[in-house]
């Protein structure tokens, strides 16, 4: 009876409980051996009779013509040939992975291993993406170890500050800024994350300290961004500025289109033009109670010959305004209301009574000054 080959033996259990995902393949690239942990991590493809056409079957559509190349430039390279590669997995996702072969001329026969490369390709989009902040945002990326040595020092901000790249790597951060300026970081050093906004020789920064942990949490390196925000926080002036501005020029306007004006002695009149809203009630309301106190006035004429128009609330402000003039010791008069006004303010059940009225402007400061005779009589 036969012995059966050591050698095969051998290489059949490899295959059979080799850990990796290793196979051996003909130069077109038919799969002749592969272990079973590669047929385990595969799609069920592999193992359809189509072995025949290699891990072709399994490579995403997207990576198959590099992948063809790749496998073309094995049999003539000396060295052996690596590609990133996508490959439809046993759950039927596609995951990377980076295929390694070596053409083997004696053998006439390639021999492959395949890794598993999400992490490193993850890894390596992370740092371009990185990269790409660090070279073209106006930030500083920089990290110091738990002494507080500079391990990283790089970004394009460092030009606002006239700073080069690794300018402080090897020296230590409390060394260079003084105490005051350290309190945070020594939070991020406890493990606490800080962020905050200094200005520093006109340069206005934002600042993130993060705190990096090992596995058993303690902080071994604080990572630090910080972003130069001169440019925004000049246009948040600005924009402030132009805030203040129209603040300014609409309390003029305000004042422009409710002038108060004392006629008589201790008489302020208020002639009011256009539509009488609630918001402009309640600027006339302050202003007509400011300057009663301000010219200790004994009576205020509110002239609304030149209203439009009068709601419900506009006309409870007049009350309300009435009430507060009578509570200062002065006496409200309102004059000039527009037959359609008044007939709006009947419909809207609005009780005007209390408050004295004259038709005209003229006859409310007649009624002021007979007043103020009988008064003094």
């Amino acid at each position: 009876m036969p012995q059966p080959d050591s050698t095969t033996s051998t290489l059949d259990d490899f295959f059979l409980h080799c850990t990796e995902l290793v196979f051996i393949a003909g130069e077109g690239g038919a799969l002749l051996r592969a272990s079973r942990a590669l047929t385990r991590a595969m799609s069920a493809e592999l193992l359809d009779g189509e072995s025949a056409a290699g891990l072709g079957p399994l490579v995403h559509p997207d990576d198959r013509r590099s992948f063809d190349e790749a496998w073309r430039r094995v049999r003539a390279a000396a060295e052996p040939v690596a590609v990133d590669v996508r490959l439809k997995t046993a759950d039927g996702s596609f995951k990377y992975f980076q295929c390694t072969a070596r053409w083997v001329p004696e053998k006439e026969e390639v021999y492959g291993a395949l890794r598993d490369a999400e992490e490193r390709i993850e890894h390596e989009i992370q740092l371009k993406l990185l990269r790409a902040i660090n070279d073209h945002l106006p930030v500083c990326l920089w990290a110091i170890d738990a002494r507080g040595e500079f391990v990283l020092h790089d970004g394009k901000g460092l030009e606002s500050a006239g700073l080069k790249p690794g300018q402080f790597v090897g020296l230590n951060i409390f060394e260079i800024y003084p105490e005051s300026g350290t309190a945070v970081l020594r939070k991020a050093l406890e493990g606490t994350m800080s962020t905050f906004v200094n200005e520093i020789d006109g340069v206005h920064w934002a600042a993130w300290y993060l705190p990096i942990q090992n596995d058993r949490g303690d902080v071994t390196h604080v990572a630090g961004v910080t972003l130069d925000v001169t440019a925004s926080k000049r246009i948040e002036q600005e924009l402030r500025a132009k805030l203040d501005l129209i603040e300014r020029q609409q309390q003029v306007i305000r004042s422009l289109s409710t002038p108060i004006i004392q006629v008589w002695d201790r008489v302020l009149t208020l002639p009011l033009v256009g539509m009488l809203d609630s918001t402009r009630a309640a600027d006339v309301m302050e202003g007509v109670l400011r300057e009663v106190v301000r010219t200790q006035a004994r009576y205020a004429i509110l002239d609304l010959t030149g209203i439009d128009a009068m709601d419900t609330e506009t006309a409870n402000h007049l009350l309300k305004l009435s009430a507060a003039i009578k509570l200062l010791g002065a006496e409200g008069i309102i004059t000039g209301i527009h037959p359609a006004i008044a007939q709006t303010i009947v419909g809207l059940g609005v009780d005007l009574s209390s408050i004295e009225t004259r038709s005209t402007l003229r006859q409310g400061l007649e009624h002021c000054i007979r007043s103020m005779r009988r008064s003094a009589a």
